[in-house]
């Protein structure tokens, strides 16, 4: 670490804090330096850096978020946080669950202090009973279905993706209606790699002009994933580039000037207003009192309304992508390509919009089209049936067997 040595050796002692500008944003052993302890703890900085090596860089930013929240409740409460005890993590996940916390996310938090115990070689607390009655009780008052995005089919709500028209919110109406400018054919394309790939989004914007290859379908690319998030170690997978995307990604690509690095970009607009004409004043109606400019004897000519853009050399935020759909869908809708949908229609879809719609529409296009759990698991990159089955138990109530036979009975 290059940060000055807390002092004997780095051991943690009670009380002691580290200043906070002295600690980089991503450095988890400060993080662990700062937090309220009770003894001695001393910090296995070797262990910890080797821990951050093997594990993503938004792995750590969830741990370090979840160490500070759970030490800030403990110095609030006068609870120690290092080594916690069994009924000071049960409180907090009490005290997280009353103020809104789902199941899932107590999960998180739990696995973040039984990771901290485990990296100091201190008595894992989430292990005790009591803690794990506490989370069950919790679950059990709450339940544990988790809140799934909206998905983003590519025709829409039908049971039939190949023969039905499309409808409600779909993909196809989504990219008709994209305007022929440049974030126009940027979105256009994220939106149909997004769909095709079922990518999420920080996989989605980590593609790079290098990462698409021919396929044996002139007219489609194949797409290499160096790195997902099932995939820490960077085995890599393949994904299917359709003709539509290709040409969406190739247009953008030609407009925008890009030939490597970054496929989606930032692009900045700058709007400039029209200005009207100006007539010329003569040289005898500038009275004496006026300072003499010669700029005000010429005509200056109208300048029209115009736009400029600047693609940024990075590639996009995952954060924005979700914003990016929601936009496209409001667009879409103003200009009437959704037609069959109401403004409350709207406002509810919108609400569920995130960048893993376009992974849960894929997931259910799929499972609509008859291919089976494993034909999915292995197009999405999916390691356990568990998600999978879980985006599509609505579709499956709907085509299994209560519901083939009671379309049929009157």
């Amino acid at each position: 670490m290059d940060h000055p040595a807390h002092p004997d050796n780095n051991a943690l002692f009670a009380g002691e804090t580290a200043p906070a500008q002295m600690a980089p944003a991503d450095d988890l052993c400060w993080a662990v330096v700062k937090m309220h302890a009770v003894e001695r703890i001393v910090v296995n900085e070797p262990l910890i850096a080797a821990y951050q090596a093997a594990s993503s860089p938004h792995s750590i930013r969830a741990l370090k978020s979840d160490l500070e929240a759970f030490d800030l409740w403990c110095r609030r409460h006068n609870r120690v946080a290092l080594p916690a005890t069994p009924e000071t993590v049960a409180d907090y996940l009490d005290a997280r669950a009353e103020k809104g916390s789902k199941p899932a996310s107590l999960g998180r938090y739990k696995a973040s202090i039984a990771k901290i115990h485990l990296l100091l070689d201190l008595k894992d607390p989430t292990l005790a009973s009591l803690v794990k009655l506490r989370l069950q009780a919790i679950r059990r008052r709450l339940g544990t279905a988790q809140k799934q995005a909206r998905p983003l089919r590519f025709k829409g709500p039908v049971s039939n993706v190949e023969r039905d028209e499309p409808r409600g919110l779909n993909v196809r109406a989504l990219l008709e209606s994209c305007a022929e400018d440049l974030p126009g054919l940027r979105d256009r394309a994220l939106l149909s790699a997004g769909y095709d790939t079922g990518l999420r989004a920080s996989e989605l914007v980590a593609i790079e002009v290098e990462h698409i290859i021919e396929a044996i379908d002139p007219d489609a690319r194949l797409l290499s994933i160096p790195r997902s998030k099932g995939d820490q170690e960077g085995e890599g997978a393949t994904s299917y580039l359709s003709p539509r995307t290709v040409r969406a990604i190739a247009a953008w690509l030609e407009a925008a000037g890009i030939e490597a690095g970054a496929v989606f970009r930032r692009v900045n607009v700058r709007r400039y207003k029209a200005k009207a004409a100006v007539r010329g004043r003569s040289i005898d109606s500038i009275s004496g009192r006026e300072s003499w400019d010669l700029r005000k004897t010429l005509p200056k000519k109208a300048v029209p309304a115009r736009v400029e853009y600047d693609v940024g050399e990075g590639a996009l935020h995952p954060a924005s992508v979700g914003p990016i759909y929601r936009a496209m869908i409001q667009r879409a809708f103003d200009a009437g390509a959704l037609s069959d949908l109401t403004m409350d229609d709207l406002a509810k879809l919108l609400k569920g919009i995130s960048a893993h719609s376009t992974r849960v529409g894929l997931n259910q296009d799929l499972f609509t089209s008859g291919e089976d759990l494993a034909g999915i698991m292995d197009a999405l990159r999916w390691k356990s049936p568990r998600m999978p089955l879980a985006y599509n138990r609505n579709l499956a109530a709907e085509s299994g067997a209560a519901g083939r036979l009671l379309r049929v009975l009157e």
